[in-house]
């Protein structure tokens, strides 16, 4: 069987075909938008994931492959109403459950009202292993859509998603901003429609595993604005009643975290109404006028739940011998030098990295800002090292400390158990400048932004009743930073793991690829930036 070249294609065609009945025909249950995820066990559990533009009748997936005959599995329906445009989406999950580890699976994905139910979309996706074994993942964030009539998005997004397919990872870490409808409020529903249709290239052949950004936090859609993201990804189980918002997976020896960090960012960089005009909802939602200088901040909405869940997570890893690794995947950056992005917040820096210092994490995966840098191995903080921009006076901004025996000059091999290395991945596919970095003219070292504090939108000073969202209030010295690519903001980053022996060392490798020239044309080259290697004694 093969495993992903031939469904690659299938996938494409059946997407066109779908945008081709939908132009020319009644809406109906035609699955599209489709997408894998893990369930809580990697190793035997999947998760297929559909939308359709009309309600589908007994939607359902047949899947076979390993030892099993072939099944049908029944979908669950979750929908949401938009809350700006009106418009109803359905979405259908079906949960794959006792599934054999390493197996590869054909699955189909059909409904009674399916227009193309005598060719069922097709393709396949393999499980993880069990127990210690390679394997790879990919990583990226901010990937927008291709259709260009979208702010923010750009053709790269459809390269990036094919670059994917081109490292034929296990399964695809997606580090929020998936599409960027909260740009396009009256069209939200549908750039989530053409991400989906995009995506669905890989991610219908392998799990794509988000975390939510600012950029998914929409106005009128449920509790922290997240329903479109809710209603489209069945995520592991968090036992809260937080449920998809933050969760955790194993794979082989390599614990993954991924975090909702609008939870604990002081930044405020949501949906927003810039003015002079409101944002006006359509009639059938029932909801008034949104005003301008309106934003959804969302900072502190569980209470501190996800923090102690997290410590929760985190302990019960650094006592189980069948964890080598903690990586962690998050949206926004607690160590970045971006100038014209948004730079560093000391939220995360308060809240979340003394818990990877104390418990050991060894990689923290953004995006955010939309270029790629990667730190030294950082632990603990140095105090009153910032300076406030407005004031001029010393500020406390946590910066965060280089592990001194890893800032070689061209080092490319680091012990992680000494210090956890942040990585921004922010150049998935969506159009915007390549982020300019910061250097002191007086020392020579890079400078970072940082918000300290909360910020919200504040008046223009150009233009009568209009908002802007505020700069970060701080600066630092980045002496943690190591590696910035300054030629183009577009890459993905692929990892491979080693589990290595008994009694010796394991390794992750990290090979960063990126795409020169797509800030100005978009292109389906990438080539290698660089290459570094994790390593650690093993368990």
């Amino acid at each position: 069987m093969k495993f992903a070249g031939a469904s690659s294609l299938a996938t494409a065609a059946s997407t066109l075909a779908s945008a081709a009945r939908a132009a020319s025909s009644a809406p109906d249950g035609t699955p599209e938008q489709i997408h894998l995820t893990w369930g809580n066990d990697p190793a035997s559990e999947v998760t297929v994931s559909w939308a359709s533009l009309a309600p589908a009748v007994k939607p359902l997936v047949r899947v076979s492959g390993g030892d099993a005959a072939r099944q049908a599995v029944h979908a669950i329906q979750s929908t949401y109403t938009d809350g700006i445009n009106g418009e109803v989406v359905f979405t259908y999950h079906a949960r794959l459950r006792d599934l054999k580890a390493d197996t590869n699976y054909q699955y189909e994905v059909t409904a009674e009202n399916d227009s193309n139910a005598a060719q069922p979309f097709t393709a396949n996706f393999r499980t993880a292993p069990h127990g210690r074994k390679p394997f790879r993942w990919t990583s990226y964030g901010d990937l927008a859509t291709p259709n260009t009539g979208w702010v923010l998005s750009s053709p790269q997004s459809r390269f990036a998603v094919q670059a994917v397919e081109r490292f034929q990872p296990l399964f695809h870490l997606l580090n929020g901003d998936l599409c960027y409808a909260n740009l396009n409020p009256m069209q939200q529903p549908e750039v989530w429609r053409d991400f989906g249709n995009n995506a669905q290239t890989s991610a219908s052949n392998r799990p794509w595993m988000p975390c939510p950004g600012n950029h998914e936090i929409e106005f009128n859609n449920g509790e922290q604005g997240l329903a479109s993201y809710l209603t489209r990804y069945t995520l592991p189980d968090n036992h809260t009643r937080f449920q998809g918002r933050w969760y955790s997976f194993r794979v082989s020896s390599v614990l993954f975290i991924s975090l909702d960090a609008d939870d604990v960012v002081y930044q405020d960089a949501a949906a927003f109404v810039a003015g002079p005009a409101p944002l006006v909802p359509v009639a059938s939602t029932g909801n008034p006028p949104i005003q301008p200088g309106t934003s959804l901040y969302v900072r502190g909405y569980s209470g501190g739940e996800q923090t102690r869940w997290l410590e929760n997570v985190l302990s019960r890893a650094s006592k189980d011998d069948d964890v080598d690794w903690i990586v962690v995947q998050m949206h926004q950056d607690a160590l970045s030098s971006s100038q014209t992005g948004n730079g560093s917040d000391k939220g995360l820096r308060e809240a979340w990295l003394p818990l990877f210092d104390r418990y050991g994490v060894d990689l923290v995966l953004c995006g955010h800002d939309h270029d790629y840098e990667r730190s030294y191995p950082v632990r603990g903080c140095n105090h009153n090292k910032g300076t406030d921009m407005a004031s001029g006076r010393p500020v406390d901004t946590l910066q965060p400390k280089p592990v001194m025996s890893a800032v070689t000059a061209g080092a490319s091999t680091f012990d992680t158990s000494h210090g956890t290395i942040h990585l921004i991945l922010g150049g998935g596919g969506t159009s915007a400048p390549l982020d300019v970095y910061g250097v002191d003219t007086g020392t020579g070292l890079p400078q970072a932004r940082i918000f300290t504090r909360a910020n919200r939108p504040v008046p223009s000073t150009s233009a009568a009743g209009t908002f802007v969202r505020a700069n970060a209030d701080a600066v630092e010295d980045a002496i943690w930073s190591a590696q910035r690519d300054t030629g183009t903001g577009y890459g993905i980053a692929v990892f491979d793991h080693d589990p290595g022996h008994p009694g010796g060392e394991t390794t992750i490798t990290m090979n960063y690829y990126h795409a020169p020239g797509a800030d100005q044309t978009p292109t389906p080259n990438y080539e290698l930036f660089e290459t570094i290697e994790l390593k650690k004694t093993r368990r």
